[in-house]
């Protein structure tokens, strides 16, 4: 998993409350579980016109022109900014997965679903949960090339006119993130431990670890 430090990039703004995981990433798609691939078909029924299905050539679909991800102005966009309940609805991990292989490594809003929240961690994405005013006072500000500076460090965000934003994070997801750590890698973190656990264990019960023939 990438490990997230700092952050300065484009902000693309979706102005709409309660995106569930069906929207960010259609059930057509749940077949595969490759983790990697889902970024085309990311918010698949709000970027095409036409119905998307797994393993299609996105390059020549037809546009929903007023979505904001068609417009070139937010196309290198890696931080998404969005209203309350984010990522409600099913528990999917495919919708992480289709934000982050499209290229988002940054989410703010002001509440997430809980489930999405930790898929967000688990998968190199930092979810940001900000008061309703300062998500408002931030939709007002952005516009093509608006940037922001998040150091997960400090909790910080920085606008463009040098404006700080505290963030507050769980310190155990901080590490995590902070590091590139997902369920796997902090586990082998104990790989020592283990090992020992597996020795100690073979003595008490080996029959346990007598091969069949």
């Amino acid at each position: 998993m990438q490990a997230f430090t700092k952050l300065t990039a484009q902000v693309a703004p979706l102005d709409r409350a309660n995106v569930d995981t069906d929207a960010i990433i259609p059930k057509q798609f749940l077949k595969s579980i490759r983790r990697a691939g889902f970024g085309p078909y990311l918010f698949d029924e709000w970027r095409y016109t036409d119905i998307g299905e797994p393993e299609m050539d996105c390059t020549n679909r037809p546009l929903q022109k007023d979505f904001v991800l068609n417009n070139p102005d937010y196309k290198e966009a890696k931080i998404l900014l969005t209203r309350e309940n984010f990522g409600c609805g099913s528990s999917r991990e495919h919708a992480p997965w289709a934000l982050e292989d499209y290229g988002f490594r940054a989410i703010i809003a002001s509440s997430f679903a809980d489930i999405f929240y930790n898929n967000c961690f688990k998968n190199g994405i930092l979810p940001i949960v900000l008061s309703v005013e300062l998500i408002e006072a931030l939709f007002q500000e952005v516009s093509a090339g608006y940037q922001l500076s998040i150091d997960l460090e400090a909790q910080t965000i920085t606008t463009p006119s040098g404006k700080e934003i505290a963030f507050t994070i769980d310190a155990a997801r901080k590490y995590r993130l902070f590091n590139g750590l997902d369920d796997i890698a902090l586990t082998l973190l104990q790989a020592d431990k283990i090992k020992e656990y597996e020795l100690e264990r073979a003595k008490r019960a080996p029959w346990l670890f007598v091969e069949a023939n």
